[in-house]
């Protein structure tokens, strides 16, 4: 059974890959990008493109008749070309960058489709970003083009680094190392020292898009929910949700400016380091009642745990790097699945807005033939060819996703400003 899945697997990848299973990033037509990323008209950027041919000039492909160009093109174009005295770079406040964590208790929402959507239009309009996939069944991982993973450069890699820093940490504040109650890291097992000891660089990816990184996962980081209970078990003294806020503060502030986390559908030791490292909270919900329920059941259980942990830990959590109570600059609930013709669909979406009002996002993810291909073969909307189908079906699948994102990135440059102030009052 295992090898007809394996092989199967094989012939989705042949079927949606480059040759050799290769994942690549497809080229973009002058028209996309004039229309959706530069907003001038086609003719205005060819003439700028004529005036300077030292600009990136993009290929033709087999019908002649448009350009193409690269990411890494587009991006060249965004540095240097400008229109009426305005840059093509989007805005950037000072600071590091900004976490967002996409997470619900109900699978099938669309987590992934939600996370891959924001961190693909973010990187089409001009962020750098990271993505970190806490869920071990890899899907954001798969569409991203990494598809041989190995454990220990996942997340439950950075947790048994972390352990083995903590320890240390926690040892090297008593004056007699044989006064502290809890182990150092060379008294740990071997296989987490091992795994420990990699570098802060090992565990992120490239992937098939220029300026997306990844810290992936694979289906073997599911015993990472075992292992940290086994951790939590040998250092009492471990603030085990921390581990990637710690991870992630050891970034340079500029060397991205969005970080996408997946979440799995549950909470446990890599969905609560998700949440403990999140500035803001995106939780999708499709436009049913039981997705309602699970929705409203994990907002209430990951506030208790949330809790439970402040109490737990707050004596430890300033030396720890970490800030208890855990306070989110932003909630929002984003609806997918959406078709605004159902009643039973506006129903619902108008029962989310009564208990939750203005944190329900304002546009939802409609239900459309390109989001369904989406999922089926491994690609986001903005990776699918519009020559592939229908120009209408590609737009207004695009569309939809497109005013999810700007929502999304008023939300996220709002929290940004807002983070940015404060950082200078404290500095004041």
């Amino acid at each position: 059974m295992n090898e007809r899945s394996l092989a199967q697997q094989s012939a989705v990848r042949r079927a949606t890959f480059s040759p050799g299973e290769i994942k690549t990033l497809r080229p973009f037509s002058i028209w996309e990008i004039s229309s959706f990323m530069f907003d001038v008209p086609a003719d205005t950027l060819r003439k700028k493109l004529a005036d300077d041919p030292s600009l990136p000039q993009g290929k033709t492909q087999d019908d002649g008749r448009q350009r193409w160009f690269t990411l890494d093109e587009i991006n060249e174009l965004r540095r240097r070309v400008r229109f009426r005295g305005k840059s093509l770079l989007p805005e950037r406040p000072k600071g590091r960058a900004m976490r967002v964590a996409v997470s619900n208790f109900k699978g099938g929402v669309g987590k992934t489709v939600v996370a891959q959507h924001l961190a693909n239009a973010a990187a089409l309009d001009g962020y750098r970003v990271l993505c970190i996939d806490f869920d071990p069944q890899a899907t954001l991982t798969h569409s991203m083009g990494l598809t041989e993973v190995k454990e220990w450069h996942t997340v439950w890699g950075i947790m048994c680094r972390d352990l083995c820093r903590e320890a240390d940490r926690i040892a090297a504040g008593y004056d007699d190392p044989d006064d502290c109650p809890y182990p150092s890291s060379d008294e740990l097992p071997q296989d987490v020292q091992s795994i420990g000891a990699q570098r802060f660089q090992d565990f992120i990816q490239k992937t098939c898009w220029p300026t997306i990184d990844i810290i992936p996962s694979c289906a073997n980081a599911a015993f990472v929910e075992f292992a940290s209970a086994q951790y939590r078990s040998l250092h009492k003294a471990w603030s085990f949700f921390g581990c990637v806020a710690r991870y992630l503060d050891e970034l340079p502030d500029d060397q991205y400016d969005l970080i996408v986390f997946d979440c799995p559908p549950a909470i446990g030791y890599q969905s609560l380091n998700a949440a403990f490292a999140a500035d803001i909270l995106y939780i999708p919900s499709g436009p049913g009642y039981w997705e309602y329920d699970s929705t409203t059941s994990y907002l209430g259980q990951l506030g208790d745990a949330m809790a439970d942990i402040s109490e737990g830990f707050s004596a430890l959590a300033e030396d720890a790097g970490i800030t208890l109570p855990k306070r989110f600059r932003d909630i929002r609930l984003l609806m997918t699945r959406f078709e605004p013709n159902n009643p039973l669909h506006m129903a619902m979406m108008g029962a989310f807005r009564n208990v939750f009002g203005a944190d329900v996002c304002q546009n939802p993810i409609e239900m459309t033939r390109a989001v369904e291909q989406s999922g089926r073969f491994q690609m986001s909307v903005y990776e699918q060819d519009y020559r592939q189908m229908t120009r209408d079906t590609w737009k207004r699948a695009r569309q939809s996703f497109d005013r999810a994102y700007q929502e999304f990135h008023d939300t996220l440059i709002g929290s940004w400003r807002e983070h940015g102030e404060q950082d200078q009052r404290k500095g004041a």
